[in-house]
């Protein structure tokens, strides 16, 4: 085991104990000990910066601060977060509240160590992430800023409808990810199959070598 992404608090609750300080301290020490990096977080399911009901941004605004003080406390180089879904009004407005919810976490937390890592997503429903000009909108809103990146994951970014199976659909992929939001911006993958084939648009994952992706991919990615 070289890298980590942990949960540092239930995914599917709002609420979160407390981290007490010793198990701060007894959690950097084990990091430092065991040399493993990089070692992210991956925020909770609940949160959706981009909805256009005002009680439930305000409680996902609030939801994804403590999760970066958390991920901060613990010294983790990043948090990866699902952009969002835009549940009322339109796919504009949702990536603009999305925006400026982070431009005002950065900006509150100016002395914060871990990067923000957007999730591409497959795009069920009215998920936003899954085109990579949603996530170059997005960081172009925040002026580049240098502390959000990205994660990919490889059955979203197949149901999403880029064929990362084939060597030119996957040479294509990673030219138009450069293109729009730049090779420098990835930071973590998650390697997963997919029970569902190119541009299906749901999430279902498979174990590797099992799914729609097959092994091939994930050894050009490997090698890459």
């Amino acid at each position: 085991c070289e890298a980590l992404q942990i949960f540092t608090k239930s995914a599917g609750q709002w609420r979160a104990r407390v981290i007490p300080e010793d198990e701060i301290v007894l959690f950097r020490r084990r990091v430092a000990d065991t040399g493993i990096h990089p070692v992210i977080a991956h925020n909770s399911y609940l949160i959706n910066i981009a909805a256009g009901v005002p009680a439930l941004r305000e409680q996902s605004l609030a939801a994804l601060l403590e999760e970066y003080d958390r991920a901060d406390a613990l010294g983790l180089q990043g948090l990866v977060m699902h952009p969002g879904s835009f549940t009322t009004g339109t796919e504009a407005e949702g990536l603009r509240l999305i925006g400026s919810g982070l431009r005002a976490l950065l900006r509150t937390r100016r002395r914060a160590t871990p990067l923000i890592l957007l999730e591409h997503t497959a795009g069920q429903g009215t998920n936003l992430g899954h085109r990579f000009e949603h996530l170059a909108e997005i960081i172009e809103g925040l002026d580049g800023s240098p502390r959000v990146g990205v994660c990919l994951d490889t059955c979203h970014l197949l149901t999403a409808g880029y064929d990362i199976c084939s060597e030119e659909g996957y040479v294509q992929t990673f030219r138009e990810f450069d293109r729009l939001v730049g090779l420098d911006r990835l930071k973590a993958f998650h390697l997963n199959d997919s029970k569902r084939p190119c541009g299906s648009r749901v999430d279902r994952h498979e174990h590797i070598g099992k799914g729609c992706l097959g092994l091939e991919p994930f050894r050009r990615i490997l090698t890459d």
